[in-house]
């Protein structure tokens, strides 16, 4: 064991920043105030002590589910966290832990080699965003304890046993009913998620107890990923086509990182790969799965090229050879760096290279060592390569009369809805690619879809159809939609039976909302005649007085809803923020004003019978190519604009 477990204090705790308001914008920290928001706080609390695991200092976790279901214990025989007093901050290394963002023992390698939580962030976090959370520390052959409530110290840590057994950290916590959409805990899915746990640090052990059900669990893998993937195997129903697992493990090298890697061909149709990082699910992948991809590739293509194994004018792409895969990634790294604070994605550039380079060489040999498994993998790749070639065309026509035809010859930067049912999925028009970002965030995967417009699109008032058919962006639309346009337009093939434009809510968006308008009743009319065209109504200001959050659509709403809180409260302070755009917005903001269907407001685009002339000669004098008609619109018009949005 290294000597560092014996001078881990509280002068190791550095301090980078004050605790910053995440009560304010909670979905920067944790992704989101539903389900996985609230059960992320129980993975930063648990993968803290998981690191005192990982690194030597703890064997064994428990995590206590209250009979309530609505408040957690994880306990943890690791070293405790210090309890001393800080040298800068002159107050208890526990306390400055729990109330400052980016305070925390990671920041130095000599304690954590390798490290999952947020250097920090994490348990300040948790503090933050509870209602109630009791710490208590075995160290020094004393029990310590202090209790806070949203963030904020409730009690000074005092001793309250004396000649305590052992070391460990206790944390108990409650979620705040203000922040949380629902406080109520999965106790299957917590189950799952510290059983993998297990997997991935095969000398660790977990005792999960449900006291709501009368419940315990206990979780210990000493096989580690190995176990894992026959596991998988189980579940997935997969049938292997070679007998045993290849199970690839690199110690630690110079830099401190190692990795282990399963991985078995079988007969599933697609890749199954499930990556960590210091134990943390990346259900996004990242640069390390990217270099498994990477290694897998160049080893395959290696064994068939040495052993002749690749028929004549057969192509094998990338994909031919990991179709089937199933495969378990954990790397152990220093410094991992996450995109987005929830970790689901890693980001090291250098990664792909530590992993490829780990596995490639190592995989290569492996085969040459066992040909038969060797042979049968080759064979499982040519059988991917003579089916993509001989059939996909095929079934592609086949599955385009289908109902879930619309998956095939899609944009690329659309972000579909995982239902096939037309009637419950809606598409998102999106001005940028940042609204666009944030939208995908905020969405119900489950029946909303986003597609990401760049800039202003073509004006088709002004444009032949060829040059709208060759338009990027609008093609885009037409191919997400799936439903053709002009005289071949088909509503039933139509693939969402709302299509919401969801522009800025400033003068750019209106212009562009304007020509996507334009296009939709030139070429797509139908849709806007049956019902199907709907304007989004982001707000452009919000306004808190007090513990209240009013979102007003424009400079009017605004006005109105001030005038009401003064006149509920004259003396009311309010603060106010202005939206320079949708990709300013957090993606709890935008799903909660603009995405949600309880709460969000949406305007239906329709064509009233008796104005169907009307609209036909504005559209073609504000939107054609003769000017002299928006000039005189402009001049007729200008006395009646107070303000003018540049």
């Amino acid at each position: 064991m290294s000597t560092a477990s014996n001078s881990y204090t509280g002068a190791d705790i550095q301090v980078l920043e004050g605790l910053d308001p995440v009560r304010k914008r909670p979905g920067m920290y944790i992704g989101g105030t539903g389900k996985p928001g609230l059960h992320h706080l129980l993975w930063e609390v648990v993968d803290n002590a998981v690191d005192e695991a990982t690194n030597g200092y703890a064997t064994q976790i428990e995590v206590i589910l209250h009979a309530d279901g609505r408040s957690i214990t994880v306990v943890d025989n690791g070293r405790g966290i210090p309890v001393d007093r800080h040298p800068i901050k002159k107050k208890p290394a526990l306390e400055v832990i729990l109330t400052t963002l980016h305070a925390g023992g990671k920041f130095d390698s000599s304690n954590y080699i390798t490290s999952g939580g947020l250097h920090g962030v994490g348990a300040s976090v948790v503090n933050a965003l509870s209602s109630e959370l009791v710490v208590q520390v075995k160290r020094n052959n004393k029990t310590y304890e202090q209790t806070y409530s949203r963030g904020i110290p409730q009690t000074k840590l005092k001793v309250v046993a004396q000649n305590s057994r052992g070391t460990g950290t206790s944390m108990f916590f409650r979620p705040d009913t203000d922040i949380f959409e629902s406080v109520d805990f999965d106790p299957d899915w917590i189950a799952e998620k510290l059983e993998i746990k297990t997997y991935l640090n095969g000398s660790l052990r977990i005792i999960f107890r449900d006291e709501a059900r009368d419940a315990r669990h206990e979780y210990h893998h000493e096989g580690g990923i190995a176990e894992y993937e026959a596991h998988l195997l189980e579940s997935l129903n997969a049938r292997p086509v070679h007998d045993e697992p290849i199970l690839v493990r690199q110690e630690a090298q110079a830099d401190g990182s190692r990795v282990e890697i399963v991985l078995q061909w079988t007969e599933l149709p697609r890749e199954q790969i499930r990556s960590f990082v210091n134990g943390i699910p990346t259900p996004d992948g990242g640069t390390h799965e990217a270099g498994l991809k990477e290694a897998i590739r160049s080893a395959i293509r290696a064994y068939m090229d040495t052993h002749d194994l690749l028929p004549k004018k057969l192509e094998i792409s990338a994909e031919d050879i990991r179709e089937g895969i199933v495969s378990v990634i954990n790397l152990f790294m220093v410094d991992p760096q996450f995109q987005g604070q929830t970790k689901e994605k890693l980001n090291n550039p250098g990664a792909r290279g530590v992993v490829s380079s780990a596995i490639r060489l190592e995989l290569e040999q492996y085969l040459n060592r066992h040909p038969t498994t060797g042979e049968a993998i080759a064979a499982r790749v040519i059988q991917a390569a003579r089916a993509r070639h001989a059939s996909r065309a095929a079934a592609r026509t086949v599955r385009r009369a289908t109902s879930i035809s619309h998956r095939l010859n899609l944009p690329g930067k659309l972000a579909d809805c995982s239902s096939t049912d037309p009637g419950e999925s809606e598409i998102f028009i999106v001005e940028g690619d940042s609204a666009g970002g944030s939208a995908k965030q905020g969405r119900d995967r489950r029946n909303q879809a986003i597609l990401p417009l760049r800039g202003k699109v073509l004006n088709a008032e002004q444009a032949p159809l060829k040059k709208v058919l060759d338009n990027k962006e609008l093609s885009n639309v037409v191919q997400a939609l799936g439903c053709g346009l002009g005289e071949h337009l088909a509503l039933d093939k139509l693939r969402y039976h709302k299509v919401i434009l969801l522009m800025d809510a400033d003068s750019d968006g209106h212009h562009i909302c304007t020509l996507l308008l334009t296009f939709l009743y030139r070429y797509m009319r139908p849709l806007i005649d049956e019902g199907f065209v709907y304007i989004a109504q982001p707000p452009l200001f919000r306004l808190d007085a007090g513990k209240d959050t009013f979102w007003a659509l424009d400079e009017s709403d605004r006005d109105r809803i001030m005038a009401r809180i003064k006149k509920k409260n004259k003396n009311a302070k309010v603060e106010m923020q202005r939206f320079k755009g949708l990709g300013e917005m957090m993606p709890a903001t935008l799903k909660e004003t603009t995405l949600d269907p309880d709460r969000r407001r949406l305007l239906r685009v329709t064509i009233p019978d008796g104005m169907r002339v009307e609209t036909e000669r504005t559209i073609s004098d504000l939107m054609g190519k003769d000017a002299s008609a928006r000039y005189a619109f402009i001049m007729n018009n200008a006395a009646d604009v107070d303000e003018l949005d540049v």
